[in-house]
């Protein structure tokens, strides 16, 4: 597809979400049964449903835009999914599994919230009200996953009580120098 002005753009970027959305489909149920956890294996399978309904705005967005809902393949989610599909095959303890899921998952939604931004600001430049609040309803819900996924990670390293000791602060060279210096 040749983009030759905002609303190709926005076609595009649309083609893009729509694919990774639907990859997301098949990937949250091989996180979700990955996790030792029953808290995040439950988050992850809800969120599935909230995916599914980003999915059903996405072809409505298709819709509203008068074009066919046909996805783009998006290499950029391809690989964020393949590492997670990776960490997933890793020797990790089991008490840190989790811990490593979460990371996973938060760098997928990163990823998305990118993505709806960038729709979302050249559905608004076209004055596109109706898709511009499909978006936003995607990215907020996908903002509330990424801070959800933050908390129970912090409780996951909590509970995984490590038993090792963190490594102490390193001193740079000259580090006295350099707090003089700035003074």
């Amino acid at each position: 597809m040749r983009i030759t002005n905002a609303n190709s753009l926005l076609e595009d970027e649309l083609k893009d979400i729509y694919d990774f959305e639907k990859r997301l489909v098949r990937a949250i149920p091989k996180m979700a049964k990955a996790a030792n956890s029953e808290e995040l294996r439950s988050g992850l399978m809800e969120h599935l449903e909230v995916t599914r309904n980003h999915v059903e705005r996405i072809e409505q967005a298709f819709e509203l835009l008068d074009v066919s809902a046909k996805a783009k393949p998006c290499d950029g989610m391809k690989g964020i999914i393949a590492e997670g599909e990776e960490m997933l095959g890793e020797d990790i303890e089991r008490s840190l599994r989790d811990v490593a899921i979460t990371a996973a998952a938060r760098r997928v939604e990163h990823y998305e919230m990118a993505a709806y931004a960038a729709a979302h600001a050249i559905a608004e430049h076209l004055g596109n009200s109706e898709v511009a609040d499909l978006l936003q309803q995607n990215w907020d819900e996908e903002r509330e996953a990424d801070e959800k996924l933050g908390e129970l990670a912090g409780q996951l390293l909590e509970s995984a009580g490590d038993e090792e000791e963190a490594p102490a602060p390193r001193k740079s060279a000259g580090g006295k120098k350099a707090r003089q210096a700035g003074e």
